[in-house]
């Protein structure tokens, strides 16, 4: 299979310019990206677990993979939680699934956004980046009528940079479309 057009990009263009720009003295310190993490958290799975179904759908057309229910560690009677609940879904992919979904994901889900003005441009502090989406049809996958709830849900980009300036320009240079301040 042929590599990725974003994996590509990053070999040829983004490492030569993090080498220049860093001053990194081995091509093995230019910050990567290691994997990315797709999270749908479904409290209100809780009182109908029917929920878990079209999210788990919507999930695996989104990456192309069996996403992980996620339950709950304890029990919180504010919340109406019992231990051991689904309460969730994740999915992590690496490899070429995880650059095919970048590069949608940066060139075609989020211009589809209406009145989009970038993405805040806040990392964790150790170089890794979250992005909260408020919607799965954002997605070309997602078909409109075949969606039985708006679900909003979590994509956390993890990268090898030591600090939050190397992952911006590392996540900048792939194309992510941060807001201008």
């Amino acid at each position: 299979m042929a590599t990725p057009i974003l994996q590509q990009r990053y070999q040829d263009e983004v490492v030569p310019a993090l080498v220049q720009e860093f001053n990194y003295k081995n091509v093995m310190e230019v910050p990567r990206i290691q994997k990315v993490i797709i999270n749908i958290g479904l409290g209100e799975a809780n009182e109908n677990p029917k929920l878990l179904d079209g999210a788990v759908e919507d999930l695996r057309i989104i990456t192309g993979q069996q996403p992980i229910i996620t339950k709950s560690k304890k029990s919180i009677a504010t919340f109406k939680l019992r231990e051991n609940r689904a309460i969730g879904m994740k999915v992590t992919m690496r490899g070429e699934r995880m650059w095919s979904l970048l590069d949608r994901l940066i060139n075609i889900a989020l211009p589809r956004v209406r009145d989009f003005r970038g993405v805040p441009a806040k990392l964790d502090g150790r170089g890794n980046y979250t992005l909260g989406l408020r919607e799965q049809l954002m997605f070309a996958e997602i078909q409109y009528d075949k969606i039985d709830k708006v679900r909003g849900m979590e994509i956390t980009i993890v990268t090898t940079a030591n600090t939050d300036e190397e992952g911006r320009r590392l996540l900048a240079l792939l194309g992510m479309p941060f807001q201008k301040n």
